[in-house]
């Protein structure tokens, strides 16, 4: 491959760019080792998918919000380096498919021209920060978190401190005490309040979905504003060092907490209280005034022939907001995914006739903000000439999934072919889903709750199912989850088992059943409660039936061969293996970043990163020892008790005490000039100790 150079005027965002082009280049050249490999692109937003050889790049979007000029740039790199197809996650990213991996540092470039970055987008790193879409417009909102989001997704981006964490970690804000940016299931999740007239939030600690879900729990009632970044600082020190490491499946913060205790997890972000960064972080109220300065345009022609859908879709996707005039338009995406012929003609409808923005949201859909209520015709007209003004946005007929088979290595089943069907069924037999009650229907092509089928009314998890010495495609069936809000959520019941093709029915059965049986007002949650998990097994069991099972059974939907269940390797953030060599050559790379930091005048960034060298070096030991310890509290004492106290490595103090200087002092010049110079000479001393065993080998 071609050397590639980019013009981006940030040196910051332009050595990252041209380093993922270095590091590419040794890949191909058979000189990086792979698995460290795959840790980096990781945190680039280069993803592996499905089909060999292409990647899928995950494009981070803070809280969603994209202006008319970024989803133009979006457009046009989708349309030069992959498909043309733009797919919406339930973390307000967008993805694209199919590209070359040789291409994603020119792709990442040309994004950066609009300010759009791929940095974190996976990887063991803070993930993109989430928010209600209505943030900023909200009429229920005490005020706009949109300020707060942004402000902790500028001061984690790239932060020493969260570049190589064990697990993922994600952050949510929510607009309301409606929650809809589901703070129970976030490691952190922030739900604005006031109170005595002053701004803050209610904080939840260590909620995630997964194969376990775990509802967070209430940290503090309420938490002044100016508070939260140390807060997420001292919580994402102590989860980078006591995190698990080794047992993937163990490794999110959920599970820490679960072992030690969420007063024990306190102490821990209490400790760190000295070495906190103690950088003033401002919130730009300004950048984000409720305001927005509207084009002055004479209001079009338009001729609605079906007034009956219209007054459908104003109903069901149309929302007045706070600012007394102006209206949201939610547009109801099917499955998440839309093609840049719409989003082009999209951006300039929002340039031209609204105010310039509009927010992705975690249903996978998109909401318009700033519209005039004269223009909601005209709105009407454009959106359904681009095939984006179905009714039915945020209703049951508004079904969440993820990718599933169609991309994704760890898909068991078609994730996404199911929701079509469903989607079809609820359109043709019940209408009234489409215009009347909600219930939230989501879907996962396996167990890791992409989709967030376990915390839905109705969800549907892609699974297998033994028939004979055959293998059919099946779907788990969950009920009775939900949002309750103000931080109060559940997670819902796995009910039965039963073979894709026969979704469908089940649902059928599931709606006909709630329409007879239930009250008026009555919520399928509630309803779910009132009759209990035999009940809807009972109403279900006679699917399960592999008896009966017919050749079409073993087709998934949306394919047309005989299923094969296919698991490649996984990528969502997977701990990686390290050779020695490697670690030592990271160390090398970290104390070159602790001397950048140094030269920024950045002091606790300087820091941390010696920090990680320490860690790093000591870990590199330990694996030729045949030693592993699966946190990086756990390596530190191992180095103690089989280098330090043996005397095979000579230090004035144990290593503990060596490395937890920087809990004893604030992030000076003079400490982390000091704490540098440490790294540095343990690195070396770590260094010709290992030279000197492979010499005696």
């Amino acid at each position: 491959m071609q050397s590639f150079r980019t013009e981006i005027e940030n040196p910051i965002v332009q050595q990252d760019i041209i380093d993922l082009e270095k590091k590419i280049r040794l890949f191909r050249e058979g000189k990086a080792d792979e698995e460290k490999f795959r840790s980096l692109r990781l945190a680039r937003g280069v993803y592996g998918q499905r089909q060999a050889g292409v990647q899928m790049v995950r494009i981070k979007l803070p809280f969603g919000k994209v202006t008319s000029q970024q989803l133009q740039r979006i457009a046009d790199v989708s349309d030069e380096y992959s498909t043309g197809r733009l797919h919406i996650t339930t973390r307000q990213d967008i993805q694209i498919h199919h590209v070359s991996l040789d291409r994603t540092p020119e792709l990442w470039a040309q994004l950066e021209k609009d300010d759009i970055t791929l940095r974190e987008a996976c990887g063991n790193t803070v993930r993109n920060i989430t928010a209600s879409p209505t943030a900023g417009i909200d009429v229920k909102e005490p005020f706009d978190v949109s300020p707060y989001a942004h402000a902790a997704f500028q001061f984690f981006l790239r932060n020493p401190i969260c570049q190589e964490m064990g697990r993922k970690f994600k952050i949510s804000f929510s607009a309301s005490e409606e929650d809809t940016a589901l703070s129970y299931i976030h490691d952190l999740g922030f739900i604005a309040k006031i109170k005595d007239g002053q701004r803050g939030f209610k904080v939840m600690l260590g909620g995630g979905l997964g194969s376990q879900p775990r509802h967070a729990d209430e940290l503090f009632d309420f938490l002044e504003a100016e508070k939260i970044i140390p807060l997420i600082e001292g919580v994402l020190r102590v989860f980078d060092r006591h995190g698990e490491r080794a047992k993937r499946m163990k490794a999110r913060m959920k599970y820490l907490i679960k072992d030690i205790g969420k007063e024990a997890f306190m102490e821990l972000v209490e400790e760190q209280q000295t070495a906190l960064s103690k950088e003033a972080v401002s919130f730009d109220l300004e950048a984000f005034k409720t305001e927005p300065g509207l084009p002055k345009v004479e209001i079009p022609e338009v001729n609605i022939q079906d007034r009956k859908a219209y007054e459908e879709w104003k109903n069901t996707n149309v929302s007045a907001q706070k600012q007394q005039g102006l209206y949201a338009v939610g547009v109801r995406v099917p499955l998440g995914d839309f093609y840049t012929g719409a989003a082009r003609k999209l951006a300039d409808l929002i340039r031209d006739y609204a105010g310039n923005e509009l927010r992705f949201t975690l249903r996978q859909d998109i909401l318009i903000r700033h519209v005039r209520e004269e223009l909601l015709p005209f709105f009407y007209t454009a959106l359904k000439e681009l095939g984006l003004a179905e009714a039915g946005y945020n209703k049951t007929v508004d079904i969440t999934a993820c990718p599933g088979t169609d991309t994704c290595n760890l898909g068991i089943a078609s994730s996404t072919g199911i929701a079509d069907v469903l989607e079809d069924v609820l359109k043709e037999e019940y209408p009234q889903f489409v215009n009347g009650r909600d219930i939230t229907i989501k879907i996962s092509g396996c167990m890791n709750s992409c989709g967030q089928h376990n915390m839905a009314e109705i969800g549907f998890q892609g699974m297998s199912i033994k028939v004979g010495k055959a293998v059919a495609p099946a779907l788990q069936v969950l009920l009775g989850g939900g949002t309750l809000g103000n931080g109060e959520g559940r997670f819902a019941d796995k009910v039965i088992k039963v073979p894709s093709k026969r979704g469908p029915q089940a649902l059928r059965l599931l709606l006909n059943d709630f329409e007879t049986n239930a009250t008026a007002d009555e919520k399928f949650v509630n309803y779910y409660d009132r009759q209990g998990k035999t009940y809807f097994y009972d109403l279900l069991k006679d699917l399960s039936d592999t008896s009966t099972i017919s050749e079409e059974d073993f087709v998934d939907w949306g394919h047309t061969q005989p299923y094969i269940q296919a698991v490649g390797v996984g990528e969502c953030a997977g701990v990686v293996i390290d050779l020695i060599a490697t670690l030592l050559f990271e160390s090398e790379e970290k104390i070159d970043n602790a001397r950048s930091a140094f030269e920024r005048k950045n002091w606790a960034d300087s820091i941390y990163h010696s920090y990680s060298s320490l860690v790093n070096s000591a870990k590199a030991l330990l694996l030729s020892e045949n030693l592993a310890a699966n946190t990086q509290a756990g390596i530190i004492a191992q180095f103690d008790e089989f280098f330090v106290e043996t005397g095979k490595i000579e230090l004035s103090t144990s290593f503990r005490e060596f490395v937890y200087q920087m809990n004893e002092h604030e992030p000076t010049e003079e400490f982390a000039k000091k704490y540098l110079e440490d790294a540095q000479l343990f690195l070396k001393r770590v260094d010709a100790y290992r030279t000197k065993e492979v010499q005696n080998v």
